[in-house]
């Protein structure tokens, strides 16, 4: 029987696969605390030994179906259509788990909820996935999840929810441990094109786009923190979701919906400081199972 032995709110953000010179140049002389994070993470997971990471991704937007990339194997260069001159020439070479995607399909289907796995192995990478494969996945096999861009907050959760049962019933010899990696930010909204910087070092959250969004994040955070995820879904729609959380907030709502949602009592830990990144909030933070 398979089961999640630990999960993560993981940053994406194209600025920390840039060199160490610019990074540190960018922090007034000191490098993001999330690329420290990053070893402070893997080190949650070797302490787990998962099988697979599935990573709910923020950036692969979809219409109608939450989607599930059960290819056996993706590997290619990567160059991002949204930055190219900025984010660009990441190889990756991974592992897919089709077996695991063709479950979730199935418990989907029992369920009357709107998941479909695809094994196309030309499916296009994004990189929420490729970023977080890269710095974490050391040999596990990766697994992408959409983010149904038509979906209430509900909906993501009965994704969760579909993805834990698919990863409960599966058995030996491939009975899965995995590791939940919801790879996006808290708020996020950009600053503006002609933004002019607040604080020297930009990671610092001053630079984060206005205060309400550093003030309402790190109440979140503090929630997190507490275990107490009921209140934030309790004020998801009056508060937290409005800000809005990147891509909906559906890595967040995916994962705790994998946790059991309301009931989930997980604490998280805070792997990085939080941290601005054009305008967005961002923290790696683990959280035991």
């Amino acid at each position: 029987m398979g089961k999640i032995v630990g999960a993560a709110l993981v940053s994406h953000h194209p600025g920390l696969f840039q060199s160490d010179e610019f990074r540190i140049r960018m922090g007034n002389g000191t490098d993001s605390d999330l690329i420290a994070g990053y070893d402070r993470l893997r080190a949650k997971i070797d302490a787990v030994k998962p099988d697979t990471l599935i990573i709910f991704d923020t950036h692969w937007f979809t219409t109608g179906y939450h989607l599930i990339d059960g290819g056996r194997v993706y590997r290619g260069s990567y160059i991002s259509d949204e930055m190219p001159w900025y984010l660009y020439g990441q190889a990756y070479n991974y592992q897919g788990n089709p077996q695991l995607a063709a479950l979730i399909e199935t418990v989907a289907v029992e369920r009357g909820v709107m998941s479909k796995a695809i094994y196309d192995h030309d499916l296009p990478r994004h990189y929420a996935t490729i970023n977080v494969a890269n710095k974490l996945a050391r040999g596990e096999r990766v697994v992408s999840v959409s983010n149904c861009q038509n979906c209430q907050p509900h909906h993501f959760i009965e994704s969760g929810s579909v993805i834990a049962e698919a990863i409960a019933r599966s058995v030996a010899p491939n009975s899965e441990r995995v590791v939940l990696l919801a790879s996006g930010a808290l708020s996020h909204k950009f600053n503006q094109i002609d933004w002019v910087q607040k604080h020297p070092r930009i990671y610092h959250e001053n630079n984060v786009s206005c205060p309400e969004n550093i003030e309402l994040d790190k109440e979140a955070i503090a929630l997190m923190q507490a275990g107490n995820h009921a209140s934030i879904l309790d004020q998801w729609d009056s508060k937290f979701g409005r800000l809005p959380w990147e891509g909906f907030g559906g890595h967040y709502l995916q994962m705790i919906g994998a946790l059991g949602a309301r009931d989930c009592k997980a604490a998280g830990t805070a792997l990085s400081d939080y941290e601005n990144a054009r305008g967005t909030g961002n923290i790696h933070m683990w959280f035991d199972v």
